[in-house]
């Protein structure tokens, strides 16, 4: 006896997947989610490539995995997919703290970040 096995939320030609625990604020992680938002795969994979944020590495193994579930899970069209949707979510903040002069402290929050990345495929039109 198991759990009943949940719906599916996603539509038929969509597959998803999310990146939790990745060490970096929300703020400049939604930086490059709003760079792939809404591209075809094999553009925002390149993009990804040659980006100059460190974060970058991490959002292309969450795009990645997004389309392997496309391909492998769902049977979809590698060739005809799209970012439909890139979001950002908060995680935990690690608190650490730095001594100050005259024995305060300074407080240092270290947040996490989870990026779920939603891929769509769409029909070529000729």
């Amino acid at each position: 006896m198991g759990k009943p096995s949940k719906q599916r939320t996603l539509a038929d030609n969509e597959a998803k997947a999310v990146g939790r625990m990745l060490r970096v604020s929300p703020q400049k992680l939604n930086l490059v989610a709003a760079m792939i938002r809404g591209q075809k795969v094999e553009k925002a994979l390149a993009d990804l490539s040659f980006s100059r944020k460190r974060i970058s590495d991490d959002v292309k193994k969450v795009l990645a995995s997004a389309v392997a579930n496309a391909e492998n899970n769902h049977d979809l069209d590698v060739d005809g997919l799209v970012v439909a949707e890139a979001y950002v979510g908060k995680n935990l903040v690690m608190k650490r703290w730095k001594p100050r002069a005259r024995g305060r402290v300074g407080r240092i929050q270290k947040p996490f970040s989870q990026l779920t990345i939603v891929v769509r495929q769409v029909e070529e039109s000729a």
